[in-house]
């Protein structure tokens, strides 16, 4: 029987938000989409070394986000992983303009160690999986409020796999629970943000396979200062313009405003 350290540890370092001790009480609060928690932890971390600021970062589903950010949510920037959500906030007067786009988002077929499914980025293995039952359980995130659930199920779909694979679902609330259910013995795979995939504590849980473009809509990530952002705010939304953020992102897969897939 496996242990479930390894699933424990991932589940606290997604869910985690940089509100430790050392925060200021008036330090700014970021939504950020969940593909972005390796990568933005680093970049906030380049950012306070840097410039001597500090922010406050929670992460979860665009979707919910975008909800909360029209009921006055007090947060500054909103790093949205569907560019909708922030046109729609802006159309509502919430935002100080319609925001930048800082990056396209990739999603992976995972298996973890163990698992009976063998990703290829032609889902034929897994086709086979679900033909002959050895997936049970199959992690994606919630396609109704997560950019990455809508992409997984748009691939799945592609491949003629969403009716075979639908019944056994485990839906996250966002794709990094999805990724935590796909790594930590809940399910024998799942689709979730290659961003997830590349960062060292979720590499060594198991193998991918980069899902083609071409198999779901953009994940067109934009970025805004919400009505209410101040200074620190301001200056953090120019950092992640800056070349030491987007090399940040690049590492971590995205594909940067003007670079092809």
């Amino acid at each position: 029987m496996r242990s479930p350290l390894p699933s424990l540890a991932l589940a606290v370092a997604i869910t985690l938000t940089l509100t430790g001790a050392a925060l200021a009480e008036t330090a700014p609060r970021v939504a950020a989409a969940a593909d972005l928690k390796f990568a933005l932890d680093a970049v906030v971390t380049q950012f306070r070394a840097d410039t001597g600021k500090d922010l406050s970062v929670t992460y979860g589903s665009s979707g919910n986000f975008a909800r909360q950010l029209q009921q006055d949510a007090p947060f500054e920037i909103f790093l949205s992983a569907d560019e909708g959500f922030v046109f729609k906030l802006a159309d509502a007067g919430r935002t100080q303009d319609r925001g930048t786009l800082y990056a396209e988002g990739r999603i992976v077929l995972f298996a973890p160690l163990g698992s009976p499914l063998k990703p290829d980025p032609s889902f034929s293995d897994l086709k086979a999986a679900l033909d002959d039952g050895r997936i049970q359980k199959f992690a994606i995130a919630n396609p109704e409020h997560a950019p990455y659930g809508r992409a997984a199920e748009q691939a799945l779909t592609h491949q003629g796999l969403w009716d075979a694979a639908k019944p056994r679902l485990v839906l996250g609330e966002n794709v990094a629970q999805a990724a935590q259910f796909a790594t930590g013995g809940s399910a024998q795979g799942g689709i979730f943000a290659y961003s997830l995939a590349l960062s060292p504590e979720v590499a060594k849980l198991g193998t991918y396979a980069l899902v083609p473009v071409e198999w779901h809509l953009p994940l067109r990530q934009r970025m805004v200062l919400m009505a209410n952002a101040g200074e620190t705010a301001k200056a953090f939304y120019g950092y992640m313009q800056t070349p030491p953020a987007r090399a940040v992102l690049k590492k971590f897969g995205f594909v940067l405003p003007g670079e092809t897939p």
